[in-house]
């Protein structure tokens, strides 16, 4: 009888029925301890915090960070000589361009490290939902059991800067009411470490404050006595026999963890009232740059990881499938400005040193390839044509693993420095110095003192920090 969880995954439900499978495992697992004899020796961190711009649903390197040949909008050009639909500007670091609606940020790459020669494996059948499982976890699902977010093993292996503050948090991205959300929820959880692990979860930046905050008519007495009795509840929940000790253990340290925010000083670092009118208008009144702001503040006062999304929902957003151009317009307006004033407010309060800011996607976009030269996977554009006929044909609407960009400030990364590159001409795949995911995530936990080879027990079997614990930190990106 063929595995689920080691056979192909070519639809959706199939999907959907392995993650819940190993959801379940999860809950049943119990505490996760170390594994083997031998100490794991992690390394001197050159991050206390971390902050993941995460741009959801697959953003095309070639009309943001790795231009290529720009061919403007002409009714009847072939299709397949479009490389980039915005021309290139020069930056802070010399002989080094990115795209057209970056502006600010362009001003600041004299301070960044940028990759781009990062690649993702095709997985045949190319899903959002499985490349930012991937790319979160570190891990192809399904797997058989629940794989944690590196937030969270962030918070498990360093535990919180500040007791009382989360020390995962995760900003912009609503886990209900739209498309995909159950795989989304898939990825965004602490997996087999347990819930005290987990992200707390902020879709909408401006109303933060109010979820540290009781309801309105509830006084301290009358909320303290609700919090006892949902313990109570959860206690004796239906599924309780399905649920180990350790899980449910940590389910009411979360609480707990959440109870005690609500009555700290620390709680009024959600509270964006407090900034000035020129902070606010600084960042912008968008969700993204608003989630920007909240991430400064949320890092000042003690988060260690901090995930801020464009917000993955299908065909919105950096997933392109038709009218990319117009749509990548409006998002750059969207980010440039937040990001620059993000690493500016960070260098300025002498927290950039410390604070790791990546900029990254699941994977990149190609007006021609879907996966990478020679794939198997469907063709999902939704516009197709051999010439441009109007704007919507004008954009890359096909998902490309060959070849993404990563940016990454502070954190110990080395400013003004590329690294790997692209083909000038399609397919425009990683031809130096390619950067996997397991490597990438090494980068980011080395520079956060862990041991990419860190691993825990479980189900009786070593599951490790990366892959296998075979990811290596790419050693030319750091300072």
């Amino acid at each position: 009888m063929n595995d689920p969880f080691q056979t192909a995954v070519p639809t959706r439900r199939a999907f959907l029925k392995a993650l819940s499978a190993s959801s379940l495992a999860a809950a049943m697992s119990g505490a996760p301890r170390a594994f083997g004899s031998e100490e794991v020796l992690h390394p001197k961190a050159k991050a206390d915090c971390c902050i993941l711009l995460w741009m959801a649903g697959g953003m095309a390197a070639p009309e943001t960070f790795d231009p290529k040949a720009y061919l403007p909008f002409s009714k009847g050009a072939p299709v397949d000589k479009i490389l980039s639909t915005f021309p290139a500007i020069n930056t802070t670091l010399d002989g080094v361009k990115i795209s057209q609606g970056l502006e600010e940020i362009a001003k600041l790459m004299d301070r960044a490290t940028l990759i781009r020669s990062h690649v993702q494996p095709d997985l045949g059948s190319i899903l959002h939902s499985r490349h930012q499982y991937h790319w979160h976890t570190g891990y192809v699902p399904p797997q058989t059991v629940a794989a944690p977010h590196i937030g969270a093993w962030m918070a498990r292996v360093l535990g919180p800067r500040n007791p009382v503050m989360p020390a995962f948090i995760n900003i912009g991205q609503r886990l209900e009411g739209i498309g995909e959300s159950e795989e989304l929820k898939a990825f965004t959880t602490a997996g087999f470490f347990g819930s005290e692990f987990g992200p707390f979860n902020l879709p909408y930046p401006d109303e933060a404050a109010r979820s540290v905050r009781p309801p309105e008519g509830m006084d301290a007495g009358r909320f303290t006595n609700r919090y006892k009795l949902y313990r109570k509840l959860v206690d004796s929940q239906p599924d309780r026999d399905f649920m180990s000790d350790y899980q449910q253990e940590s389910m009411l340290r979360s609480l707990e963890n959440a109870h005690r925010l609500l009555g700290s000083k620390e709680k009024e670092a959600f509270d964006l009232t407090r900034e000035s009118k020129e902070v606010l208008d600084a960042y912008g009144k968008g969700r993204f740059g608003r989630g920007c702001l909240l991430a400064r503040r949320l890092a000042e006062s003690g988060a260690r990881f901090i995930e801020v999304t464009t917000e993955y929902i299908p065909f919105i957003h950096w997933d392109t499938h038709e009218n990319g151009h117009e749509t990548v317009v409006k998002l750059k307006e969207e980010i440039d400005r937040p990001i620059a004033r993000l690493i500016r407010d960070l260098e300025e309060r002498r927290m950039l040193d410390r604070t790791l800011v990546i900029i990254a996607s699941e994977f990149s976009r190609d007006m021609m390839i879907e996966g990478v030269p020679g794939s198997v996977a469907k063709d999902q554009a939704r516009v197709k044509s051999d010439t441009l006929e109007n704007m919507t044909h004008y954009g890359l609407h096909r998902h490309f693993t060959g070849g993404s960009s990563v940016v990454m400030f502070g954190g110990g990364m080395k400013k003004g420095y590329v690294h790997g590159a692209t083909a000038d001409e399609r397919p425009l795949v990683a031809v130096k110095d390619p950067v996997s995911i397991s490597d990438l995530h090494a980068t980011i936990f080395t520079a956060m003192g862990i041991s990419p080879k860190s691993v825990y027990d479980v189900e009786k079997r070593p599951f490790y920090a990366t892959e296998d614990g075979k990811g290596k930190a790419v050693e030319k990106v750091v300072a």
